[in-house]
């Protein structure tokens, strides 16, 4: 954490933008490592941890997120991968601009950094956040990059002043919220007038609600991550090959996800299958939405030029906050 980002938080409890900053252990640059923000106004005390504010505790509904992206900490990244599917997602489901320099974006569920290293190549300023232990992977992939603010906290809670970004995106993260109607609302709160907002949801249709995992997540939650992550290590390489198969005589009739058809090489590919299969089985919380849902939500944010449309990964939604 820079010395100077403290002034760009505000409390999460009372919404004061009056914090102070003690400082315990500085690391290289004169960054502060481990130390304390203190809100003057309500008392309220955050750590500083590992190099980044915690404005929420290390266990919550999110813990699973934080096991698999720092155990997959470069598994999802373009610049690991060396093809650009991160960076073909943001622009197809947002038709934002490459270059964006000059502006400030606010990036909610960051995870490991997959979209934040796209987000930070347009040039923007940029302000990442995580409710889990991603944060961590996230700055160890992106921490050095220049322009970059990261932080832990929650996206109900953000401890940031409302409308002051140009651009707000949250992309794979509202599904896995206790209530992602009123996440979105909360996050539409920071787009500035005449800024933008892109999003995306898991989509809530026949095809989509039969899949394996609303079948086995009854069965896959009460168990321990840890000992899921092991079950899913173990069982998805022998399942890829029957997996590709089907894909190819267009079924998915497996229990586990792969993505050959991305061009990935074997070893990377084995790595995707394990995360994302992990990933659909471990949430505390998947709530996928219909079209029309989304569509309210960015009508009761008051937003407009509006367009939820069907995605890749369910439903994308963006829309403008008028100026």
């Amino acid at each position: 954490m820079r010395r100077a980002d403290v002034d760009i938080y505000r409390c999460p409890g009372c919404g004061s933008d009056r914090l102070s900053l003690s400082v315990v252990q500085e690391g290289g640059a004169g960054e502060v490592e481990v130390g304390e923000l203190r809100c003057e106004r309500c008392d309220a005390h955050y750590p500083v941890a590992r190099g980044l504010p915690r404005f929420v505790g290390a266990d919550n509904y999110a813990a699973s997120f934080g096991l698999q992206w720092n155990l997959h900490r470069k598994t999802q990244l373009d610049s690991h991968t060396g093809l650009p599917i991160s960076r073909d997602r943001v622009f197809a489901a947002t038709g934002w601009p490459a270059d964006l320099r000059g502006e400030r974006m606010l990036e909610a569920g960051s995870g490991a950094g997959r979209f934040t290293e796209v987000l930070l190549s347009t040039g923007a300023s940029l302000v990442s956040f995580d409710y889990s232990g991603a944060v961590d992977a996230n700055r160890q992939n992106n921490g050095d990059r220049p322009g970059l603010t990261l932080f832990q906290g929650d996206i109900y809670r953000i401890p940031l002043e409302p409308e002051s970004f140009d651009r707000v995106l949250c992309f794979g993260v509202l599904q896995h919220t206790p209530d992602p109607a009123g996440a979105f609302a909360s996050l539409a709160r920071f787009v500035r007038p005449g800024g933008r907002i892109a999003i995306d949801v898991y989509r809530a249709d026949l095809p989509a609600l039969l899949q394996w995992k609303y079948l086995l997540r009854p069965l896959t939650r009460r168990m321990g991550r840890e000992r899921l992550y092991r079950l899913v290590e173990a069982v998805t390489p022998a399942m890829i090959p029957l997996a590709r198969g089907l894909r190819r005589a267009g079924a998915r009739l497996v229990p586990i996800v792969e993505y050959s058809h991305l061009g990935l090489s074997p070893e990377l590919n084995r790595q995707w299958a394990i995360l994302d299969t992990f990933d659909m089985y471990s949430p505390a919380h998947d709530h996928p939405q219909s079209l029309a849902a989304v569509r309210r939500w960015f009508d009761a944010a008051g937003l407009v030029e509006v367009d939820v449309r069907r995605g890749p990964n369910g439903v994308v939604g963006n829309g403008r906050r008028p100026a």
